[in-house]
């Protein structure tokens, strides 16, 4: 539980830094209900992931938890909408989308490595 929120907890400060450093005059309108999918989300994550005793999976589900939190507190705390001050080509985005992005990649593959490290237990009654 605590790598995984220390990793959200560095996520969510990076993201905010950035934010506040590269200001950007892009940015995206958040739902109220996208806002709390978010925040439910991080929770979700933070709560349940630990659970599986696997560190990688605990660090992915932790990065992916501290890109909704800082979706979550910066969509609150800017009310023009959430900055995206990373621009490529055409498309604007912003560490918290990367950080849920490659954080998911992380736990899908963690999870995956897992229950095949653990697949004869998967078979057992519960």
């Amino acid at each position: 539980m605590r790598l995984a929120l220390a990793a959200a907890a560095a996520v969510v400060a990076a993201t905010l830094a950035d934010d506040l450093v590269a200001p950007s005059r892009l940015s995206h309108a958040r739902s109220p209900l996208g806002l709390a999918v978010a925040g439910a989300l991080a929770v979700a994550l933070l709560v349940l992931v630990p659970r599986a005793r696997s560190a990688v999976m605990s660090l992915g589900g932790g990065i992916a938890a501290g890109g909704a939190a800082a979706t979550l507190i910066a969509g609150a705390a800017w009310r023009s909408g959430v900055p995206n001050p990373l621009v490529r080509g055409g498309i604007a985005f912003n560490l918290a989308d990367l950080a849920i992005a490659a954080g998911d990649a992380l736990l899908l593959a963690a999870a995956l490595v897992h229950g095949w490290q653990n697949r004869a237990r998967l078979a057992q009654p519960i």
